[in-house]
């Protein structure tokens, strides 16, 4: 059948197509996962407790949830805290609002949160998931009210385009992640292993994979150049730009692991400080 009998019947309405498979299954699946780490993320954050395992033992070390890191400020007397030489700043300021927990949770998840956002990846997958603009390709989509058509991301580009400076504070948390891994292999000083020490090195590898196959980072790596070819020095950002081509190829699969880990790595180290879970470790 021609293209036009396609975008005809496209043109009828939502979910209209002439694609016989599963097509609506992809969307549906992001749909539930994208919405399932928000409630998740959400609720842990309003927590506010339960955060940090070390067993109940002083000194060096300890098992960090990655939704409260990094820690800058630590309100006292909370259960599952961690010790106040974590934070950064210190104390929980006065002031605080009644109505919101005193959360470290709540202070930094902004930056990650707007970075996966406004991720060239994650925008493809909401767009069709959350608003189905459309649900998947040559279906039809949901109808909007402008006369003038479907607009892409035109309307929301300056916002879209925060991506490039969250970007540099995405690398700092990889930073600090990969120093709460290393607080995990000690406990009380002493060297060891547990399923926690390996939740929290996984945590920061892949959000490593995820970031670096980051359009952004690709860009700037190669010289910030849209035109390989517009330059004396085009194969040589030719060859940076190769340099982060496998993660990029690799792109939604990385955005989707380090989604899920970070997810199972907070909620363990949290069932651990509860101690619903006990921590299978060679510090015992």
């Amino acid at each position: 059948m021609s293209s036009n009998a396609a975008i005809a019947i496209r043109s009828k309405g939502f979910a209209k197509t002439l694609r016989k498979d599963r097509w609506w299954l992809y969307p549906a699946l992001v749909l539930f996962g994208l919405t399932s780490f928000l409630v998740y993320g959400f609720w842990s954050a309003w927590q506010a407790d339960f955060y940090w395992y070390s067993a109940g033992q002083e000194g060096f070390g300890g098992y960090l949830a990655p939704f409260y890191s990094p820690l800058l400020f630590i309100k006292e007397g909370v259960e599952g805290a961690a010790p106040m030489a974590h934070a950064i700043f210190g104390s929980w300021p006065e002031g605080w609002p009644s109505w919101l927990p005193p959360s470290p949770s709540l202070l930094i998840l902004a930056v990650p949160g707007i970075f996966r956002f406004t991720c060239y990846y994650y925008r493809k997958a909401y767009y069709r998931a959350f608003t189905g603009t459309p649900p998947a390709c040559a279906v039809g989509a949901l109808p909007r009210k402008r006369k003038s058509g479907y607009k892409g991301e035109t309307g929301l580009m300056l916002v879209q385009n925060i991506h490039r400076i969250t970007m540099y504070f995405a690398l700092m948390y990889i930073i600090v992640f990969f120093y709460d891994a290393y607080l995990s292999f000690f406990r009380a000083g002493e060297l060891g292993l547990g399923v926690g020490s390996i939740l929290l090195l996984g945590n920061p590898i892949l959000l490593t994979c995820y970031t670096f196959g980051c359009h952004s980072i690709r860009h700037l790596v190669s010289g910030s150049r849209d035109c390989y070819s517009c330059s004396m020095n085009g194969k040589i950002a030719h060859k940076n730009g190769k340099i982060v081509g496998w993660l990029n190829q690799r792109h939604e699969l990385f955005a989707w692991l380090s989604l899920i880990w970070i997810v199972v790595a907070d909620f363990y180290i949290r069932m651990v400080s509860m101690g619903y879970i006990t921590d299978l470790n060679t510090w015992v």
